[in-house]
C-alpha cells in the first residue's frame, strides 16, 4: 500500500439524491405541521362526499383545533365557520388548502399578509405556481400529501 496511489471516489449526486432529500425535507415537515395544535382549513365543506369535510372531521376527532374556512358557511357540524382567513380571532398554526389551485393561489397571498408561514396544499389544491409562490416567499409548504395520512 505505501507509495501507491489511492484515487478517492468523490460522490457524485444523482436525480435520486434529490428524490430523497426532497422526501427527507418533507417528512421532516409533515412532523413539525401535525405537531402543531390550531389547522385552518381552507375549503372546510358541509359536503360529506368533499375531502373538505373528511379533513375538518378527521382533524377534530384527533384532537386539533379547527377553524373552517368557507364564505358560504355559517357553521359546520356545530363548529363556527368563518368567511376568510381574516376572520378567525386566532392565530393558526397550518392553513390546509382544499380548494382548486387557482384558489390557493390567490388565498396563500392572505397567509403572506397575516403571517401564517405553514402551508398544507392538499392533493388536487396544488399547483407550481402556488408551490413556487411558497418558496419564494419563505413560507413552508407540505404539498402531495394528504394531511389524512400522516
Amino acid at each position: 500500500m505505501a507509495g501507491q496511489n489511492v484515487v478517492r471516489r468523490r460522490h457524485v449526486p444523482q436525480m435520486s439524491d434529490a428524490v430523497e432529500l426532497k422526501e427527507g425535507t418533507m417528512q421532516d415537515l409533515i412532523k413539525e405541521f401535525m405537531a402543531q395544535r390550531r389547522f385552518a382549513i381552507v375549503g372546510a365543506t358541509d359536503d360529506t362526499k368533499k375531502y373538505g369535510h373528511e379533513i375538518f372531521k378527521n382533524l377534530k376527532s384527533r384532537g386539533y383545533e379547527v377553524y373552517p374556512v368557507n364564505p358560504r358557511l355559517e357553521k359546520l357540524e356545530g363548529t363556527k365557520c368563518y368567511h376568510s382567513l381574516t376572520d378567525i380571532p386566532v392565530k393558526v398554526d397550518v392553513v390546509d388548502f382544499v380548494v382548486p389551485p387557482e384558489v390557493t393561489e390567490v388565498i396563500l397571498k392572505e397567509c403572506k399578509k397575516l403571517g401564517f408561514d405553514r402551508i398544507w396544499l392538499q392533493p388536487g389544491s396544488e399547483s407550481e405556481a402556488a408551490i413556487d409562490f411558497c418558496h419564494k416567499n419563505n413560507l413552508k409548504v407540505v404539498h402531495d400529501v394528504c394531511v389524512m395520512l400522516s
